[in-house]
C-alpha cells in the first residue's frame, strides 16, 4: 500500500513536471555563463554567495509566479492588463519594457548558441551567427504537435547540463576550504558591483516570471478548491527540485571557472579563450563537455525566451501571435547587432554580463506586480500569501532593488552631482510609477 502510494505520488508529479523545467533553463542560460565565468576567474570564491543568494530570490519569486497561475487561473501577464485597466499609454509601456527584457536575454542565448557552434564544430563567427538564427524554428518544428515532447526535451537538455558540469567539477576539482570561506566573508566592494548585479539579473529574469504563470495556468484541469491546492503541491515540489538543480549548476560553473582561471587567467574575456585555455590543462573532453552544455543551455533558453514573448504579446496586448513567428521577430532583432559586433570584433562575454546587468535593473517591471497579486486574499482565494512569505518577497524586492540602485549610483559617480541625481530620481520614478500602475 505503502508503494503504491509512494508510485502514484511521483507519478502524478513527473506529469506535471514542465512548469519550473521549463523556467528554471531561464536560470541555466548562457548569461549566466557569462556572469558566473567572469566572477570565479576574477573573485575566485568570493561571489559564490551571491549565485546563492539570487537562486534563492529566484527560487521564491518563481513560486509566487507560477501560484498565481494556479489561483487565479489567469498569467501575469492577464492580470497586469486587467490592473492597468485599458489605459493604453500603461499598456504600451509596460509591454516595450517587458519585450525590452526579452531581447536582451534572447541576446545572450543566441549569443551563446553562436559561441558553441564556433568552438564545437569550428564554424566561424559570422556564418555561425546566421545559423544560429534557426536554431529555435527547428526544436519547435520538431515539437509543434504536442507540448508535452517539448517539456521532454527539456528534461534531456538539463540532464547534459546537469551532468556535465558534475563532470567538470570532478575533473577541475573543489577547494572546499575556499568554498566554506565564500560564506564566512563574502566579497562585496565597488569593483565587483557589476558582476554582483548581473549574476541577479542572469537569474532573477524578468521574462522567466511571465512565462511561469503561463504554463501553470494551462496546467489547471480541476478547477475545485481542492483540486488547486493539490496543483500548488505539485508546484512546489517541482519548483524546489527544478530550481536547486539550477542553482547548483550555476555554483558549479563559477567553481570550474575559479579553479581553472584564478588566479593565472583572471582576465579571461571570451567563451571560447575559457574552452582554450581548458584544452591543456584538463584535456579536450572536459572542453568538449563544457562547450555541449553551452549549446544545450542556448537552444533551450532560447525557446523559454519564445514562450515568454508569446505570454506578454498575448497577455498585455490580447494579440495572439504564432510560435515561428514570433520566434522570427525576436530573432531578427538579435541577429543583426550581434552580427555587427562580431564584424566589430567587440567581446562576447562582456555582451553576455551588461545584458543580464539590464535584466536586473528591469526587474521590477514584473515583480512589483507579482508581489502585490500574491498578496491579495480577493484575487488568491484560498492560496493568497501567508504573511511570512509576503514578508521575504518583499524583502527580497527590497534587496534587488537597493542593489540595483548602488550600481547606477556607482557607474554615474565619474559624472556630475546634478546628473547623478537626475538618474537616481528618474529610478525611483519608475519603481514609484509601476507601484502606482499597479494599485491604484
Amino acid at each position: 500500500m505503502e508503494l503504491r502510494r509512494f508510485v502514484s505520488k511521483y507519478r502524478a508529479l513527473f506529469i506535471f513536471a514542465g512548469p519550473a523545467l521549463i523556467t528554471s533553463m531561464a536560470y541555466m542560460d548562457p548569461g549566466n555563463y557569462g556572469t558566473d565565468i567572469q566572477a570565479g576567474a576574477a573573485f575566485n570564491y568570493g561571489l559564490l554567495w551571491v549565485v546563492w543568494m539570487a537562486n534563492f530570490m529566484a527560487m521564491l519569486l518563481q513560486y509566487l509566479s507560477g501560484k498565481l497561475g494556479i489561483a487565479t487561473g489567469s498569467d501575469l501577464a492577464q492580470l497586469v492588463r486587467a490592473s492597468l485597466k485599458e489605459s493604453r499609454f500603461d499598456i504600451l509601456l509596460n509591454w516595450i519594457g517587458a519585450e525590452a527584457a526579452i531581447a536582451a536575454t534572447d541576446l545572450a542565448e543566441y549569443l551563446g548558441t553562436v559561441i558553441a557552434l564556433n568552438i564545437l564544430f569550428n564554424i566561424p563567427l559570422l556564418y555561425a551567427s546566421i545559423f544560429g538564427a534557426a536554431d529555435i524554428l527547428i526544436l519547435l518544428a520538431l515539437t509543434r504537435r504536442r507540448f508535452r515532447s517539448l517539456e521532454y526535451f527539456f528534461m534531456v537538455f538539463i540532464s547534459i547540463i546537469g551532468f556535465g558540469f558534475l563532470y567538470e567539477v570532478f575533473v577541475t576539482g573543489l577547494n572546499l576550504t575556499q568554498l566554506a570561506n565564500s560564506f564566512v566573508s563574502p566579497a562585496f566592494n565597488p569593483d565587483n558591483i557589476v558582476l554582483i548585479v548581473g549574476i541577479i539579473g542572469a537569474t532573477v529574469m524578468p521574462h522567466a516570471l511571465y512565462v511561469h504563470s503561463t504554463l501553470t495556468r494551462d496546467k489547471v484541469v480541476d478547477h475545485t478548491a481542492e483540486g488547486r491546492k493539490r496543483l500548488l503541491k505539485l508546484h512546489t515540489t517541482e519548483s524546489m527540485i527544478a530550481f536547486m538543480i539550477a542553482g547548483l549548476v550555476n555554483a558549479a560553473i563559477l567553481i570550474v571557472s575559479a579553479q581553472v582561471f584564478y588566479p593565472k587567467f583572471s582576465n579571461v574575456s571570451a567563451v571560447d579563450q575559457a574552452y582554450r585555455i581548458m584544452i591543456p590543462i584538463y584535456g579536450p573532453l572536459a572542453a568538449i563537455m563544457f562547450a555541449v552544455t553551452l549549446l544545450c543551455s542556448g537552444l533551450a533558453s532560447s525557446t523559454t525566451g519564445t514562450l515568454a514573448g508569446q505570454a506578454v504579446m498575448d497577455g498585455l496586448l490580447g494579440t495572439k501571435v504564432n510560435k515561428t513567428i514570433r520566434r522570427v521577430i525576436t530573432r531578427g532583432f538579435n541577429v543583426f547587432p550581434t552580427t555587427i559586433a562580431v564584424l566589430l570584433g567587440l567581446d562576447p562575454l562582456s555582451l553576455l554580463v551588461y545584458s543580464q546587468v539590464l535584466l536586473s535593473l528591469m526587474i521590477a517591471l514584473p515583480m512589483i506586480p507579482l508581489l502585490h497579486f500574491t498578496a491579495k486574499k480577493e484575487l488568491m482565494g484560498q492560496l493568497v500569501n501567508k504573511r511570512i512569505t509576503t514578508f521575504f518577497a518583499v524583502l527580497t524586492g527590497s534587496v534587488i532593488v537597493a542593489l540595483n540602485t548602488y550600481l547606477i549610483y556607482y557607474l554615474m559617480a565619474p559624472f556630475s552631482v546634478y546628473l547623478q541625481a537626475l538618474v537616481l530620481v528618474a529610478y525611483g520614478a519608475y519603481h514609484l510609477y509601476l507601484v502606482y500602475a499597479t494599485i491604484r
